[in-house]
């Protein structure tokens, strides 16, 4: 990593906000606090005399994980729902306000030079080596994602020691993140309204599809949807579309321009509601989605498919690390909340709302052998199949848009990313959206 001063770390930190104003934490799922959360009082021993204060984004800062974890584990954990924005900001400046930063990796490259997290001891990990490698070795049998661009997950994985600030090439014994949640991310469309399958990111800029289209408003993860289409349109390629040029910046926010200009877009989304509300009018047929959005268009009764398209997925990851100023019993507690995050029930109650385990082995345990078929192995469901919350996603003898978690994982092309020219991108995006 490049060396970076305190002032210039944060207003890059602060930067990244103003492209981030509204991420997963907007409408987030059932569960989710929105103000600082607590559960019951603990009458334990000292020991559990704790109160662990998260600091995350909606996607994870759930309420039925947090009361699971203080029933297992007796003691307290005080979560906050934010912004990817001001859970970076933060995580940044104001270190005494959190004691576990729940973010994800793609932040990393913001956060870490702050020195506001301390390295996590991997021998303290009792499932480190049961956890998907492309995360732990970068490697996944030789699949796409091995190769894949954008900050990948292996390359902010680990520091190179117990008080470094700096990320490691190759494994250590200190890493930034224990991972726990990740998933696949492409285009959503109504086939009924579409007309046909879509099979390339490419189709966004379709004629046929003007004035019914729609792309994340959202820089850093706008930006790569639009990358995809523009290399499947043949209209440009990037030497890395997860850290692009200030060259490929202004070349792909012409090309945005210009689909703007021709009407292609219908809208621009920032939340999970909008992206679900613009789907199921019918004002949009094909858009930049989250698989949770497409269920829930899907739970309206209205069709919506999560293409696997043939270039491939962009891929995000989050992880929970600790607060430099955790020690002691505190510092314990944490530890022991890390190693119950990957025992497995976590991981079954996160697959059923789609998402991906970092350890699926211990997670399939807490799951029906019908729900492992169908979340994790492509399989039509032999049953209805059910969300954490009791709603049914899909009816019996439904098949996981993409198919198996090796095929939808294993082609990630590129993950979310801080790019090293962030503030020239967040500023080019913004001129395209007034533009």
């Amino acid at each position: 990593m490049a060396k970076v001063t305190r002032r210039k770390m944060i207003q890059t930190g602060l930067a990244a906000g103003a492209f981030l104003t509204a991420t997963r934490c907007s409408s987030a799922p059932k569960g989710t606090p929105n103000n600082p959360a607590t559960g019951p009082e603990v009458n334990t021993n000292q020991s559990k005399e704790v109160t662990l204060r998260f600091i995350g984004t909606g996607v994870s800062q759930i309420n039925e994980i947090r009361d699971k974890a203080q029933e297992d584990l007796g003691f307290k954990l005080d979560m906050r729902a934010l912004s990817t924005e001001e859970n970076n900001q933060i995580a940044i400046t104001q270190p005494g306000q959190y004691d576990i930063f729940d973010g994800e990796y793609f932040s990393l490259p913001l956060v870490v030079p702050s020195g506001n997290l301390q390295a996590l001891d991997i021998s303290r990990i009792k499932n480190w080596d049961k956890i998907v490698p492309f995360f732990t070795t970068g490697k996944f049998k030789g699949m796409p994602v091995e190769n894949s661009q954008g900050t990948t997950p292996f390359t902010v994985m680990y520091l190179t020691g117990p008080d470094s600030t700096e990320f490691s090439p190759t494994p250590t014994d200190y890493a930034t993140l224990v991972p726990f949640q990740y998933n696949a991310d492409t285009l959503g469309y109504r086939p009924d309204l579409t007309g046909r399958q879509i099979e390339s990111w490419s189709a966004l800029f379709d004629e046929e599809f003007k004035g019914k289209t729609s792309i994340l408003d959202i820089p850093q993860i706008g930006i790569m949807d639009a990358a995809m289409v523009a290399e499947a349109a043949g209209l440009m390629t990037f030497a890395d579309k997860g850290n692009m040029t200030k060259k490929e910046i202004d070349q792909i926010t012409e090309i945005l321009k210009e689909q703007k200009r021709n009407g292609q877009f219908r809208a621009f989304w920032k939340t999970f509601d909008e992206s679900v509300n613009l789907m199921t009018s019918g004002e949009v047929i094909l858009q930049s989605m989250w698989s949770p959005a497409v269920t829930a268009v899907r739970a309206k009764e209205i069709e919506c498919i999560y293409a696997p398209l043939k270039e491939g997925y962009r891929g995000w990851g989050g992880g929970i690390g600790l607060s430099q100023n955790l020690e002691g019993m505190a510092l314990d507690a944490a530890y022991e909340y890390m190693n119950w995050m990957l025992d497995g029930w976590v991981g079954s109650f996160l697959g059923r709302q789609g998402y991906y385990s970092a350890v699926p082995e211990t997670a399939k345990e807490y799951m029906t052998p019908e729900e492992w078929a169908y979340w994790y192995e492509g399989e039509p469901a032999a049953s209805d199949i059910v969300d954490p919350f009791g709603n049914t996603l899909e009816k019996a003898g439904a098949v996981r848009d993409g198919g198996s978690f090796e095929e939808r994982f294993g082609n990630i092309v590129v993950w979310n990313s801080t790019m090293d020219e962030n503030t020239y991108l967040v500023q080019k995006w913004n001129e395209f959206i007034a533009s």
